[in-house]
Order: structure tokens, then sequence, then C-alpha cells
């Protein structure tokens, strides 16, 4: 068998072949020379390699874990903070990252990663090519591996320090495999501004891990190396999407890519997640880090603001539910916007597990990166006025010190109190007194007079005592300092403390402080390699124990409230009914389950808050700005009040509404009241309600004595004395103490005549003749001044020539038609209104009212400086 004949020459040995010696001679002589030069810089590059250590960040001993990878309750990673950094980051291992990604990125950045040594001489012949043609840079000719280089160790744009880079790129390759330099490179090169690495970056524009994206979302983030600022999509995506576009074409041209997977992914828009969710309750991250929850956030902290260990933790396991917190976020940036025209730049929201309190989502303002709305404020922490929102814990201290029940009546009629800066007069909202008003209604339609009055009667000292055991403790100035107004909210206090105290509530009294953390693993014990297991496992101590936070709650708490009185709270707040008068049906309360709720607007609309719960969570909702200013005319039930029905209906999802517990029957009873006295009902009442009273309090309810039956005769509805049976009916009328007649007269209620027919004889048992006014009222009837009030200061202004003068008042009883002013000890007799101008006079005063048939009023004291 023959050989094979050797194979003859191919194309460039034929030509040579052509030429003749002499050419040959010269063309050997210009390789020679050009391998002469071409040779040294690579021999020079090659040990200036070998002479460069290699960073320490890409040792093999380096631990990924350095940095802390915050969770939420259910091991969803929330974000990850590097040590001492403040960018958003997160290690993301290569093989987790999805191949889509690393095409991508492949395409855009070095479409021979896989063949070059660290340094690509064929790209850095094309950009020198390029810029001599083009006089302008047209690409680069840096590689993946360069790039890192340049983000490890930061050079001068320079001859040298490209040298240095490329140096340092051969270094990194005789060192690390392909796919180490890879992560490497995926993980610490700037994706946008703020953002270090892919995975933070896909899950701050597209709130997805890098692994789960789409073919244009991975070309998209693939573009953003190349000028982070340039490209961010937050300033516009026309930028990002030409530079994707671009990318997708060279993924396809280097069969990276199929062409009906890049014309897809060429019409896909760049739809970026709503902001505020990417990275997750960065609010709550900073309060955490920085201690500024305290110890009941499930941390050791020497106070608020004090530095907290789990800056050193490794993994912390925190209390929200990622999904609730993301949603809410949302919902608040949605408020703001839709308030904008009325003056709201800020919302914030933080929802609570009753049972364990800990908090299950904490939005500390609608934008964190919201600068002129100041988004980087805290709203759960920062101390704002809360408006009515204390008036459940008011009444709930009277029910348990002063007796007072849900069928109370209060009065809701022109007060005045002497305060240190003069005298304090309670407004309602609407603008209106509505009278005599049960505990019930007060509180349902949360009428401020009433509210007030309960103040006055416990004290301000009580009042406040109580607010602090509920954790309120930035009420800290003294009692007189707020006043009788603390049942309005006269005082700071942070949301986050308002919604525990209702949570509270929630428990039937009992105390249970916040907590935030679940667990956390110390920044001693062992971490993962970049290759590891996934950083979602739950988090370990040194000895592989469960780590749990060093103050964690107690099982149970200290009883703060009475638990029959928390529950009556609970029924007036859950009552739909009973607030009609105020907030009217479909009010953003009005819920499709079970809700007990409240609304707070404090002075000047600065400030509103809606608080509520289900036996299970609790949200409060601020609504307001930042720098004080004030809104619009917005209120509780306008401004917070959309975002908590909103913020409790999200809740719902993650804790499904069930009913309140049924009232105790051993403590409480379903009693029958007359729906003006709340009292015991008597024949005479012709409206009735049922109302909830604890059991002592049930069994010693009074009879009616608001509702009387008069004789009347018909033909003219005075009072009938000896008058024929025919022309005698029997009317119900309603009587009232001296501090609500006035108010009953003005309100045309129904009052009883206090004059007696003069077609008949006589009334029995009074004196007078028939049409004569009656002389006398009902038994145990007082008279009572009502301005000015006790102690009260008023002070001469020396600039005003014309009399300065005040008008005294009375509250008169139904039949005593004059009464006596005994001012200083001189009478001064006065009938209806029973009111009487006095000049002011300097000095110190007092006043009492006498009248016939009536009990005398208490003496008060005034002075006039």
């Amino acid at each position: 068998m023959n050989a094979p004949s050797p194979p003859g020459p191919g194309r460039a040995g034929r030509w040579l072949a052509r030429l003749g010696p002499r050419a040959r001679r010269i063309l050997r002589r210009a390789a020679q020379i050009a391998l002469a030069l071409a040779v040294p810089p690579w021999l020079l590059l090659a040990a200036l390699a070998a002479l460069t250590p290699l960073p320490p960040e890409l040792g093999a001993t380096e631990d990924h874990a350095v940095s802390t990878v915050l969770l939420d309750r259910h091991g969803t990673v929330l974000r990850e903070l590097r040590a001492g950094d403040g960018a958003r980051a997160r290690w993301l291992p290569l093989s987790e990252a999805g191949d889509r990604i690393q095409r991508a990125l492949l395409a855009a950045e070095d479409k021979r990663f896989a063949r070059h040594p660290g340094v690509d001489p064929i790209a850095i012949a094309r950009a020198i090519g390029q810029l001599a043609a083009e006089r302008r840079v047209v690409s680069g000719g840096s590689t993946i591996t360069q790039q890192l280089a340049r983000t490890l160790v930061p050079r001068p744009r320079t001859a040298r320090g490209k040298l240095g880079e490329a140096a340092l790129a051969l270094r990194i390759e005789a060192s690390l495999s392909k796919r180490e330099i890879l992560e490497q490179y995926l993980n610490r090169v700037a994706f946008g501004p703020g953002l270090r690495g892919v995975e933070a970056a896909s899950r701050f524009y597209f709130d997805k891990p890098t692994r789960d994206l789409s073919l244009a979302e991975a070309a998209a983030l693939a573009s953003m190396p190349r000028g982070p600022a340039l490209y961010d999509p937050r300033r516009g995506t026309g930028p990002l999407e030409r530079r994707r576009n671009r990318v997708l074409d060279r993924m396809l041209a280097a069969g990276l890519a199929g062409e009906a997977e890049v014309t897809r992914a060429r019409a896909e828009p760049i739809a970026l997640a709503p902001k505020g969710g990417g990275l997750g309750a960065p609010h709550l991250v900073r309060a955490v880090l920085g201690g500024a929850l305290g110890p009941g956030a499930g941390h050791h902290a020497e106070g608020p603001g004090a530095a907290s260990p789990l800056v050193r933790a490794t993994s912390i396991t925190l209390t929200i539910d990622r999904g609730l917190q993301r949603e809410i976020e949302v919902l608040a940036q949605q408020t703001v916007r839709g308030l904008s025209e009325r003056d709201v730049g800020a919302a914030a929201v933080v929802v609570i597990e009753n049972a364990t309190g800990e908090i299950l989502a904490y939005v500390g303002s609608h934008d964190i990166d919201d600068a002129a709305g100041l988004g980087h404020n805290d709203g759960v922490l920062a101390l704002r006025q809360p408006g009515s929102a204390l008036k459940p814990f008011v009444y709930e201290l009277a029910m348990e010190q002063l007796g007072f029940t849900a069928a109370t009546v209060l009065p809701d009629v022109e007060l005045s109190f002497p305060t240190a800066d003069g005298n304090y007069a309670p407004r309602n909202y609407d603008g209106r007194f509505h009278g005599p008003v049960r505990l019930r209604d007060a509180l349902a339609n949360s009428y401020n007079v009433p509210a007030v009055w309960a103040a006055a009667a416990l004290g301000p000292e009580r009042v406040l005592a109580r607010l602090r055991e509920l954790g309120l403790r930035s009420l800290d100035r003294e009692p007189s300092r707020y006043g009788v107004a603390i049942a309005l909210g006269d005082g700071e206090v942070r949301l986050i403390d308002l919604a525990n105290a209702y949570a509270t509530l929630a428990r039937g009294g009992i105390y249970l402080p916040v907590r935030a953390v679940r667990s956390f693993a110390p920044s001693s014990s062992p971490s993962p390699s970049s290759q590891a297991a996934s950083p979602v496992a739950p988090a370990r101590s040194g000895s592989g124990a469960p780590a749990e936070p060093p103050a964690a709650p107690p099982e149970r708490g200290a009883r703060v409230l009475d638990a029959a009185r928390a529950r009556v709270i609970v029924d007036i707040l859950a009552d739909d009914r009973a607030r009609l008068a105020s907030f009217g049906e479909g009010n953003a309360l009005d819920l499709p389950f079970p809700v007990a709720a409240k609304t707070g607007t404090s002075k000047g609309f600065r400030d509103n808050v809606a608080v509520g719960f289900t036996p299970d969570v609790t949200v409060a909702v601020w609504v307001g700005n930042f720098d004080g200013s004030p809104m619009g005319g917005v209120s509780g039930i306008t401004g917070a009040g959309p975002l908590f029905r909103d913020a409790m209906l999200a809740a719902a999802r993650v804790r499904p509404p069930r009913p309140f517990d049924p009232p105790d029957p051993e403590q409480l009873a379903e009693v029958e009241v007359c729906a003006l006295s709340g009292m015991r009902p008597t024949a005479a009442c012709p409206h009735r309600r049922h109302e909830l009273l604890p059991r002592g309090d049930a069994a010693a309810l009074s009879p009616c004595d608001m509702h009387e039956a008069v004789r009347i005769d018909r033909r003219n509805g005075l009072r009938a004395g000896a008058c024929p049976d025919a022309a005698v009916e029997e009317r119900v009328f309603e009587r009232y103490d001296a501090e609500l007649t006035a108010w009953a007269r003005a309100a045309g209620r129904p009052l009883a005549p206090e004059a007696a027919s003069p077609l008949c004889g006589a009334l029995a048992g009074l004196d007078g003749a028939p049409g004569a006014p009656l002389t006398g009222a009902g038994a145990g009837a007082r008279v009572r001044v009502a301005y000015p009030p006790d102690g009260a200061r008023f002070v001469l202004d020396p600039s005003i020539n014309s009399l300065q003068a005040i008008r005294l008042r009375a509250d008169v009883p139904p039949g005593v038609p004059r009464v006596r002013f005994v001012l200083d000890g001189r009478p001064i007799e006065v009938g209806p209104p029973f009111a009487l101008d006095w000049p002011l006079v300097a000095g110190a005063h007092r006043l009492r009212i006498d009248a016939d048939g009536a009990a005398a009023s208490e003496e008060i004291a005034f002075s006039v400086e």
C-alpha cells in the first residue's frame, strides 16, 4: 500500500514561492523586527503581573459574609449591606445568577472572555485603529478582567495607570478561574448609582432575582456598567433602551441568542418596578441597625439612637412580611401622589402583629429618595401630634377610676377650662355643640368637648401617667404643659408607640414591646463562601443553634388596662353605626370585616393619623409633611383614613380577619338604656339602645331622670292644673341639669312649659296664680356658674381706652325664672338669658349664683390684673 503523499503548499506558501529571494529576505527581516518590538512589552507586562499582589478581596480566605444580609420573616432576602458601605449590594454566587445575564454581559463587554489571558490584543488593536480613523473613541479595549481590576484598584486614566491595570488583570487571570472572575465582576461592579452588583440592581430596578430576569431585562442590566449614571433608567429609559438593543444585536451576532429570542426582547418595554420596594424597608433597616427602636425591637441598645450589635451581624431575620411591606410601600406612594394638590408631601405606615408585638410592615416614608418631600425622614419614629387618637385611653381611664361607662352622659356644650396661658375653650370639629352625649357616641364621633371634660375630671396627671404606661414616653413634660388638651393630642408621640398602644387595647390591656428582629447570626459565626449555600438559610449562632435576639419580648407582658373596660372601648371603636353622625355611611373606616379604628387630626391640619386593629393586626398611618407645613384641610378621615383602609385590606390578606371575641359574660352584660340619659329606661323614654356595661355598673343603673311625663292643657300647651280631663293630655318632655339647660333651650329641645294654664286652677303644690310662671325646679336642681371658670385670670390692656368687660353667665335649670349673681358679696338680679356684662375691675373677685327654688352654685374665684 502506497504511503499518502504530503500535503501541498497552502495559499500563503504558493504566494511566498512566487516571490524572489530578495523579497523573501525582506519579509523575514520585517517579521523579526515586529517580533522584537512586540515581545518585550508583553514580557514586561508579564513581569509586572508577577510582581503585582492580588487584592485581598480576591484572596482564598475572603469572607463575603462581612456584609449583612437582611431577610424577611419567611427567609426572603430584602437587601444586603456591606460593612461600612452605604451602597445597596448582595453577593450572588454565579451558579444562582442564571445564564441570561452571563450571555448578555459577555456580548456587551467581552465576547472573547473565554479565550484571552486578561488582556485582549485584538480588542486593543481594534480600539487603536478606530481611534486613528475616527479621531474619537469608538469602542474600548478593556476586558471584563480589566474592568474588575479597575474596580478593585482604581487608577488614573493615564498610560501608567492602564499598564498597572493590565498587569493586575493578568495577575487575576493567573489566580482565579474564568467562573470566579465572572462572579467577582457581577458582584463588585456598579450597575447603577448606589447599586453594587447585579443582584442589587435586579431587585431594585425589576423587583426580582437575577435568575428570573427576561433576556431584555438581562441585556438592560448588562448595559449599565458602561455608564451607571448615563443609563440610570430612573432618569429616563431612552438611552438605556438604545444601549440594550445594541447589546441584543451583539448577542445575535455572537451566537449568544437566537433571532426569535432577540426579536421578542427588542419589543419588550423597560418596565421598572414601582420605587420603594426593590430593597425592602430601608427605614426599618436603619432603625434596627441604629438602635432607634430601642430594646423592644428585639435587640440590646442603650436607648434610642444607640448603636446596635446587629451592625456586626452577618444575617438578620426581620419580623416584616416582604409581600405586605411591598404592597404598603406602593399604597403610600399612591396616597401622596393623590393628595399632592392638597399640600400633602409624606406618609408613613406601620403594621403590628398583636399577639407577639412583631412589626409586619414598616414604611417610614412614601419614598426615601424623595429629596423634595424629605423622604429620608422616618415618619414611624418622628414625633408628631396624634390629635383625637388619644381619646380612647382617656375614656378607658375614666371608666376605671371615675365609674364612667359607655352609657355615661357627658356634656358637649360651651365650656371653658383655666390654663397657665389663659382660658381654654374646646370646640368640636364640626363647629357645633351636641348637648348631652353618651360616652359611646362621644368617642365614636370624636367630639372634642366631652373628651376634654373627662380629662379635666381625671386631671392631666393621671391621664399622662396612663399614656406613659402604654409606651407613649415621649410625653415627658410636666402635666401643666399639656393640661386638659392632652385628650386632643396636645403632645407629640411616635407612630410606632401609638400603634403599640392600640395593640395593647386589642390584647385586652396587656402591653408588649414591639419587636423588629426575629433572629440574627453574629459576625463571629462561620459564614458561607461565595459558592456555599444560599444565605436565606436560618441564621445560626457559633454553636449552630438558631441565634435569638438577646432581648426578646416576654410571652406575656404587664397588664395596663382593665380587661372589661378595654373590651368596651374596642366595642365602641368597632361600632360603625355609632359614628354615622360624624362620618356618614361608606367612610374610610367602614371595612368589610370588623375593625376597631380611630382617626386624629392635629391643630392647623399639620398631621393626621388613623389607627385601628382587628383581633390579629394593628395598622397605624400618618399623613402630613415632614417640615411641619399645614395640609389643605386634610383630616384624619380624608387623608390618613383611605390609606389606613387600603393598608388594613392588605394586612387582611396576610392575616385573614376574624370577628372579635364575644364579651366575657362574667364581666360584661348587654342592657337596655335610655338613648338620651344612658340610664335604665322608664315608660317615658321614647328611644332606647342596647349598651355593653360591666356587670356591676349594669346592676347599679338608675332609672332615667331626663324624661318626664307632664299634664298639659291641650288648648294652649301650658301646664294643666285643675283642668277638666277632656282638656288635658300627657306629654313627655326632656329635663336637663343646669350645665345643659342653656344648650337645650338654644337647640329647641322639648322642655316642659314653665307656666301654668290660665284656663285652669293653680297647680297643686306650687305657688302662683293660673298663668304665672312656675317658681320651683325639680328636686335637687342646682344653678351653676357657666363663665368665668374657677381660677380664671384676666389682664387689662392699657392700650385700650374703651370699656373692657366680660360676660358673666349662669346655667339655670327649668322652672327658675330669675337668679342673683352674687359678685363680691353684692347681689345682682338677672332674668333670662341669665347673662350679665360686667366691666373688668382690677383685683381678686368671687362669684356665686343664687336662685329661689334651686340650690345655689358653688362659689368660684377669678382675678383681673
